[in-house]
């Protein structure tokens, strides 16, 4: 396994590198979520002007 990212004097531990993961993951579903309720809302809005009541 390849470290060439993690400096050799001050190597991260596991604890850390899952955070930092978990972090990065967490920012990720932050904004898949806030473009899907973007996305959500467009077909929403273009029904409650009363054009498609059925």
């Amino acid at each position: 396994m390849s470290q060439e990212a993690v400096p050799s004097s001050q190597p991260k531990g596991l604890l850390q590198q899952m955070e930092e993961l978990m972090a990065a993951l967490n920012a990720d579903l932050s904004q898949l979520d806030a473009d899907l309720q973007q996305s959500a809302t467009r077909p929403d809005a273009a029904l409650s002007d009363g054009s498609e009541t059925a």
